[in-house]
């Protein structure tokens, strides 16, 4: 079990955002934060408060990634030629769990953690149970055999709250995906607005 898969949604409620899309989400309801004092009227965030929030939403959003994972994402990121945040968007949009959310074979990307480090999940026809694997082009993700019949997946399959991105090649029938090519920023199905550029902003100055 994941250490936010019983608590996902009090990171919807600390963000006072939907940032999954999902239709249970408590911020649907209740759009102040967690907790006590989570009612209490909010203030105008400082620009460091805007930066640190578009980081937590980020981590946040790919399964509660610690500081240091994140980090160091960041930093690889930022040593590839071209725009740090574009960058640091494609590397997240390869890890092996984020694919595996992004094909519908789980509802979640919580899930897609423990799906992948429980054995589920084949790439190019080999076992991998490491949910950061960085998947490259042209690779093809499937469940393996023994767990095509689980209900989770074909529920997962049918879910109406969102679309596989067009930078994936996915057959359901076969529970296989094709990892077609690397996104840019525009081209991921955020269902909140995520802002890479204020990340980039918050690691440059701390």
């Amino acid at each position: 079990m994941t250490k936010r898969t019983s608590a996902k949604y009090k990171i919807d409620r600390r963000m006072g955002e939907n940032i999954w899309g999902r239709a249970k989400s408590p911020v649907n309801r209740r759009e102040y934060g967690p907790g006590q004092h989570g009612q209490r009227r909010k203030g105008k965030l400082s620009d460091f408060g805007l930066q640190l929030r578009a980081k937590q939403k980020l981590k946040g959003y790919y399964g509660d990634l610690t500081e240091k994972q994140f980090r160091r994402i960041y930093a690889e990121a930022e040593r590839v030629k071209g725009d740090t945040g574009e960058n640091l968007i494609g590397l997240l949009e390869r890890r092996l769990d984020a694919v595996v959310y992004r094909a519908k074979f789980v509802a979640t990307v919580f899930a897609a953690r423990q799906f992948v480090n429980h054995g589920h999940v084949r790439v190019n026809g080999k076992k991998v149970n490491i949910p950061s694997y960085r998947v490259k082009e042209g690779d093809v993700i499937e469940v393996r055999d023994r767990s095509k019949q689980m209900a989770a997946i074909l529920e997962a399959t049918q879910l109406p709250e969102r679309d596989v991105p067009d930078y994936m090649d996915v057959d359901h029938s076969k529970l296989s995906a094709t990892f077609v090519r690397t996104p840019a920023f525009g081209d991921v199905p955020y269902p909140v607005m995520m802002e890479p550029n204020l990340v980039v902003e918050f690691y440059a100055k701390n």
